[in-house]
């Protein structure tokens, strides 16, 4: 048993000093790079050949996955004497074999325009029967700061304190801002307060001393981004003045609110005022003598004809008849019968044919009414 056990400790040794004496990859640059988004980077893999390693060549770039659960991409690989740069979509066109032969013993890889997705662990692999050799290297892909916004908080006033701000929205942490003034005497006011991580600056009670030109820069190590402000310090406003302006402003607007609620209930009340009359009887008002005076008239008009019509030897008997065809007066018309006038008790009478012998001629006086019309 020992001896067997020898012998295979014996044909290991052997087989790992062919594989020694083997492929070898002789890159000994380092294995992290950094680079700017944009940029393009080589990945080195210089490897050696054998006399043994007489196998067909294969070479295998690769981009492990951060995640085991996830499977390696592919990125370009070398394989039966072509290469086959266009295996990975999202680096199509990007990325191509540094040598136009790597069978010379250049595997290295050139990716161009780099992005931030490009970030991650890449891994060559040559594959050269009996020999195998891989080789990783990290690739952090920066992307520098965008162009930043600068603006002030709050209010710019003599006496308030003022916050200035610097923003970059895109690019990789970590990030410094930094402020400076560049008008006048280009001293930051002495109240003033930095953040180079939340790219603020705080001036204290602030005065107009602290009113000019300021530039902010935002860096990262991939590169800089600045912004220029223009800071004016104004005086405070006159408050005295605004509350007043307010207070009759406001009064104005009630006054006119109650003057056009006084002219609504107004007319409003004239309406219905104006309806309540026209819907009112009066009872003063006598009824239309339409019909009375058309008989009226008709009978006057008759009485006129027999007038006429009578000599003087029949007044006296016209006299005699009962006047049954008498029209009263407007008078007699409107007032009750039991208030009718009574004739004047020691009133003489004159009858017809008294006026004939005394030489009168009986005439008749038609009526009127009160108005001095003639029925």
């Amino acid at each position: 048993m020992e001896l067997w056990t020898g012998r295979v400790h014996c044909v290991l040794l052997s087989l790992l000093a062919g594989f020694a004496a083997g492929l070898e990859i002789t890159s000994t640059g380092s294995t992290s790079i950094e680079k700017a988004s944009g940029q393009t980077v080589k990945l080195d893999c210089q490897f050696s050949l054998a006399p043994e390693d007489s196998g067909p060549l294969d070479i295998e770039w690769s981009l492990l996955a951060s995640d085991n659960q996830k499977e390696d991409k592919v990125v370009i690989m070398f394989s039966g004497d072509r290469p086959y740069e266009d295996y990975y979509a999202p680096m199509k066109g990007r990325v191509h074999f540094n040598s136009l032969d790597p069978k010379s013993g250049d595997a290295s890889i050139n990716l161009m325009g780099l992005k931030s997705s490009d970030s991650g662990t890449y891994q060559c692999k040559v594959k050269k029967a009996p020999g195998i050799r891989s080789r990783k290297m990290l690739l952090i892909v920066m992307v520098k700061p965008s162009k930043p916004r600068c603006y002030a908080e709050g209010p710019t006033q003599e006496g308030k304190d003022i916050v200035l701000r610097c923003k970059s929205n895109e690019g990789t942490n970590p990030l410094q801002y930094s402020w400076e003034k560049t008008s006048d005497n280009k001293l930051l006011p002495s109240s003033a307060v930095m953040d180079p991580l939340a790219g603020t600056i705080n001036v204290r009670n602030a005065s107009a001393s602290a009113s000019g030109t300021y530039r902010c820069t935002a860096t990262n190590r991939v590169g800089t981004e600045e912004c220029i402000l223009q800071l004016s310090v104004t005086p405070p406003p006159n408050t005295a003045g605004i509350i007043a302006g307010a207070i009759i402003a406001v009064l104005l607007f009630l006054i006119i609110i109650a003057i056009i609620l006084f002219c609504c209930c107004r007319a409003r009340h004239r309406k219905k005022y104006e309806k309540e009359i026209c819907n009112e009887i009066r009872e003063d008002v006598p009824p239309p003598k339409s019909r009375v005076s058309t008989a009226r008239s008709f009978t006057v008009g008759s009485q006129r004809s027999s007038l006429g019509s009578m000599s003087p030897s029949n007044l006296h008997e016209y006299a005699l008849k009962p006047q049954y065809d008498k029209i009263p007066s407007s008078e007699e018309y409107d007032r009750p019968p039991s208030h009718a006038p009574l004739p004047p008790p020691n009133a003489p009478r004159v009858a017809g044919p008294n006026i004939s012998r005394m030489g009168g001629v009986p005439v008749m006086i038609p009526a009127q009414n009160r108005d001095g019309s003639i029925v």
